[in-house]
């Protein structure tokens, strides 16, 4: 039986451990992943990740593809995958996808997604955002992205970063209905009060 296939895309804006979270999530639930990795993303994993991020993220993937290399098997929409996540996504990023711009293989791998009509999730990471940035959103949003912005989920009273991220992961998984969902669900009666969970253990730093 084939396995599901899925593009990861790591451009360079920050939040370069959504990326690591995002490829967990997939290996976790026995994903093949095609891992395309920007030259910014690149110095951000190690600033914000350590210089053994990298390594990390290409051994969780099944195929790692140079931004370049435009004839890349994920290049074509006759080969079958079923989605791509681009975590983190770059206001840059964003606006070649948004335009068509097709000018590197992550950009090229998302337009191949649209107009193969399968998923593509961005998680899109600046603040504030300008005009030019709405609307970019806007247009890949009509063309059928799902625009995910790296939100903490509050709700859910997070200790520390990772849970934070890893949630918003789980949430870019899901949202391709590849695999039974991840992503913690809120429930109205909480299992412990919140403010005794506070007290017991140490919020985020």
């Amino acid at each position: 039986m084939t396995k599901t296939r899925v593009v990861l895309g790591v451009s360079g804006a920050s939040g370069a451990v959504l990326s690591l979270a995002v490829a967990r999530h997939l290996t976790s639930a026995d994903i093949e992943i095609d891992l395309v990795v920007s030259p910014a993303a690149r110095l951000t994993l190690a600033q914000e990740c350590g210089p053994d991020a990298l390594k990390e993220l290409r051994q969780s993937a099944s195929r790692h593809h140079a931004p370049a290399d435009i004839g890349a098997s994920i290049a074509s929409g006759s080969v079958p995958v079923s989605g791509m996540i681009v975590a983190p996504c770059s206001m840059r990023s964003l606006g070649a996808i948004a335009h068509g711009l097709d000018d590197n293989l992550l950009t090229r791998a998302a337009g191949v997604q649209l107009k193969e009509r399968r998923p593509l999730v961005l998680l899109t990471r600046e603040a504030p955002l300008a005009l030019a940035h709405l609307r970019n959103m806007t247009a890949a949003a009509e063309m059928g992205a799902i625009i995910l912005p790296p939100v903490p989920a509050f709700y859910l009273n997070p200790l520390n970063i990772t849970e934070i991220a890893d949630q918003i992961a789980a949430r870019a998984v899901d949202c391709l209905k590849v695999c039974a969902p991840a992503a913690k669900q809120w429930h109205p009666e909480p299992e412990a009060n919140p403010v005794e969970r506070f007290e017991s253990k140490s919020h985020i730093p």
